[in-house]
């Protein structure tokens, strides 16, 4: 149930009443929403892609101006009008993409546009250092303050952004997807670090769509769907499956299940890849494996241990220092993306809106994007547009797009629609391997069951997938054998995902644990 507002208003420290958010062009975001922050709490914002979330906290914190309502922070009526204004009344953001300089030290992100500074000019290094070391004690998260950015875990990275808005007085953190690119453990000693300031008395804005965190860590939750709050309720008093009722609208499959694998034939044959950066950081060392027809491969690992890389060779973004990769023995280095395609080979990328598609175009334009040469969508030297109207609208609903029209602008959607567009596309056009790459990352539970159930489906018809995901859950759940990368090498080959723990798994991608070169070389089917 609901919970009943039994206190008074000076209890809350952020009200927003009656927030209305209308666009230029006629998108309402948000409609009439009450949201409400106790001192000292751990919030959830929960809602799918497009619900509204993120454009209420943008108005909180001063990115986004309210069409109408109020907002009151600590009891004082405020026009939030930019994100110094927010900061001025100790309201700070921790944004899903990291906002940090990489070529900066950890210190210089701290103290980046605040004092101090030498000759008015140039920033005082030592005295950053001395704040860096003196926040990160006071608040027992552990930097290392002269390390570069680029040159750290995401783990740390995560703990400077939430220091820098606690340097600059944030008492109101709002954390965004703060635990979309953790390893378990590092999850464990981030919600440790919450619980902590919690104690302090500041108040956390969770925004999450893992549903187990959202259970464990906080205190109340409020769920937003199609723009509209569908109530305020305790956390301990409201299950897994009612939330995601309340989200999405219907029930919600949360586990997955799938039967034994029975892969057959190698389809992508990797062997000996080497990959060297412009910064001469090796990314990829010796990386060798298969994929088989009917299988899911999955390749787990904390961010920035040479995914990136493997893919961005495999559909030539990059060209590899050494190796090998063929599929159904045809070699794919260096071959263009079009012949890539032509072999079978399909992509849902890492960042939908740079590779996935283009914003501009309609959704139709997206969807036949890479078969508009294909006869059954021409008549001689034009399009046949009877059918490519079909087919666009078969896929729409196919994959249950929610749209006005194949006409509409594709960037218009919610972030789980225009992912649902990027797969439809990538999963239609009869692949042989599909390289899905963090296929789920930032939409909501509806738009990723269906993703997933696809993906599952698709491999037991017979196609070879090859799944990159930092999502644990996801990459654990949905793939029958398993390779973890840590610093471009495979550290561990599980050929099957049924017994593995989170724990042991995060072992492995922290480097703690690393398998033998005879255990490893079983994912080679030679």
């Amino acid at each position: 149930m609901p919970e009943e507002k039994l206190a008074g208003e000076g209890e809350y420290v952020v009200q927003m009443k009656g927030i209305n958010k209308v666009y230029p062009n006629g998108v309402a975001a948000n409609q009439n929403v009450d949201f409400f922050l106790k001192k000292g709490e751990i919030h959830a914002l929960m809602g799918e892609n497009g619900a509204g979330k993120s454009t209420l906290m943008k108005m909180l914190f001063g990115l986004e101006q309210p069409t109408s309502g109020e907002i009151i922070v600590n009891g004082e009526r405020l026009n939030i009008t930019s994100p110094a204004v927010a900061i001025e009344h100790e309201i700070g953001m921790v944004h899903q993409h990291f906002m940090l300089v990489p070529s900066l030290s950890v210190a210089e992100n701290m103290v980046l546009g605040m004092v101090p500074k030498k000759s008015g000019i140039f920033i005082d290094k030592v005295r950053a250092i001395e704040i860096t070391r003196e926040y990160s004690e006071k608040y027992n998260l552990h930097v290392e303050p002269e390390a570069r950015v680029a040159d750290i875990p995401v783990g740390m990275k995560q703990k400077v952004e939430i220091l820098k808005a606690l340097v600059r007085g944030a008492k109101i953190l709002i954390l965004d997807e703060p635990t979309a690119v953790l390893t378990t453990q590092e999850t464990v000693e981030l919600f440790k670090e919450m619980k902590s300031l919690k104690e302090q008395g500041y108040t956390i804005v969770f925004i999450s769509h893992k549903l187990n965190e959202i259970m464990e860590i906080t205190d109340r939750l409020t769920i937003l769907r199609g723009g509209r709050s569908m109530g305020v309720y305790n956390t301990k008093d409201v299950t897994k499956e009612q939330i995601s009722r309340l989200m999405v609208g219907r029930d919600v499959i949360l586990e997955i299940q799938k039967d034994k694998a029975k892969p057959s034939d190698v389809v992508l044959r990797v062997r000996d890849l080497e990959f060297t950066n412009s910064m001469n950081r090796k990314m990829l060392d010796n990386v060798s494996f298969d994929v088989r027809k009917g299988e899911i491969l999955g390749i787990a690992g904390v961010e920035g241990n040479g995914q990136k890389e493997l893919v961005d060779i495999l559909f030539n973004f990059q060209r590899p220092n050494g190796g090998s990769a063929a599929v159904n023995g045809e070699n794919i280095l260096g071959v263009s993306q079009e012949k890539i395609r032509e072999m079978g080979v399909s992509l849902v990328p890492e960042d939908r809106m740079i590779y996935g598609i283009a914003s501009t175009a309609s959704i139709e334009e997206n969807l036949i994007s890479d078969r508009c040469g294909a006869k059954r969508l021409n008549k001689g030297p034009v399009f046949n547009m009877g059918a490519i109207h079909s087919e666009s609208d078969r896929l729409i609903e196919e994959f249950t797009v929610l749209c006005k029209s194949r006409r509409q602008q594709v960037g218009m959607l919610s972030g789980g629609n225009i992912q649902k567009v990027v797969v439809a596309r990538e999963f239609s056009n009869n692949p042989a391997l599909i390289i899905a790459d963090q296929p789920t990352r930032g939409i909501d539970v509806g738009a990723t069951e269906f993703i997933r159930k696809k993906l599952l489906e698709l491999s037991r018809s017979g196609i070879a997938v090859l799944l990159i995901s930092a999502d644990l859950n996801e990459v654990m759940e949905l793939s029958d054998s398993l390779i973890v990368m840590h610093n471009g090498h495979i550290a561990a080959y599980f050929e099957d995902t049924a017994d593995l723990t989170d724990a042991e798994m995060g072992e492995y991608m922290l480097g703690l644990k690393h398998q033998s070169p005879e255990e490893i070389g079983r994912v080679c089917h030679d």
